[in-house]
């Protein structure tokens, strides 16, 4: 095969919109482990809420790999193994909470398998529980609770009012920080350094790979770095115009199984 890993990002890509992975996907991912593939999820989600797919798609067998928390975390499925860790300051959580509070977000951090919030009510919340699966707790003040390490933290709004919080935190934050916005309406902030695309990079090295054996695959503002690193990058029918824009190829939509529409044509070689 040309393509010896495939990266697979899952909201949007790899599930379809009732964050189900197809059976026909299942399969033909499957196929592509017996075939000597490595399977990659890369998720903003943290660890907790990508591990059951991982489980689902047998990646313990094949020993494949999970990237977190936007590549904050790397684990090893076959032995559980954290290859990889970085955390926020510990003086960011409270900083992004002044902000939040100050341009009128919501906000979330995680701990162990739970979504930390003052609201767990809130559209934008729910919308992460469902992605997720993980269980909100409240805290009646988000701000004094996180006195622990944490790998991300995520402010929430609509669209267009989020894109002006967005560039007023980076100008915030300046270059300390990796900022962006996975989805039009979640905000992320993590570690600096911290995108899926160099994660994918520590990995490959560690791996003796080339990112020339790798296929990517995506939808939203947060895959465009690894679709551009991939020596293969798919985008989706259903993905930002922006990330369709830098890619190789454009699938079909998670809808529509585009993810293992492609597959198929790696396996059989038509890529």
């Amino acid at each position: 095969m040309r393509y010896k890993m495939i990266v697979l990002d899952l909201d949007g890509t790899l599930t379809n919109n009732k964050k189900e992975i197809t059976p026909r996907t299942k399969e033909v991912l499957t196929q592509y482990q017996e075939a000597g593939g490595k399977v990659v999820l890369a998720s903003g989600r943290p660890t907790y809420g990508v591990m059951p797919l991982a489980r689902e798609l047998d990646l313990h067998r094949y020993g494949s790999y999970v990237l977190s928390f936007n590549g904050g975390v790397i684990t090893e499925c076959g032995t559980n193994q954290v290859l990889y860790e970085k955390t926020l300051p510990m003086d960011v959580p409270a900083k992004v909470y002044d902000l939040s509070r100050q341009y009128e977000t919501s906000m979330l951090t995680y701990q162990d398998s739970y979504i930390i919030t003052e609201t767990p009510d809130d559209y934008y919340v729910q919308k992460e529980v469902f992605c997720t699966k993980m269980e909100p707790k409240k805290v009646e003040h988000l701000k004094s609770y996180v006195d622990f390490p944490v790998v991300k933290c995520m402010m929430m709004g609509k669209g267009i009012h989020l894109a002006e919080v967005e560039k007023k935190v980076k100008e915030y934050f300046g270059e300390a920080l990796s900022i962006f916005r996975s989805e039009p309406y979640f905000l992320e902030i993590m570690p600096q350094g911290i995108d899926k695309a160099e994660s994918l990079k520590r990995m490959l090295n560690q791996l003796g790979m080339s990112p020339d054996e790798m296929a990517a695959f995506g939808d939203g503002f947060n895959d465009k770095s690894m679709l551009m690193l991939a020596g293969l990058g798919v985008a989706m029918e259903n993905g930002q115009a922006a990330v369709k824009a830098v890619a190789d190829y454009v699938a079909p939509s998670n809808e529509e199984e585009g993810v293992a529409y492609v597959v198929e044509k790696l396996l059989d070689g038509s890529f």
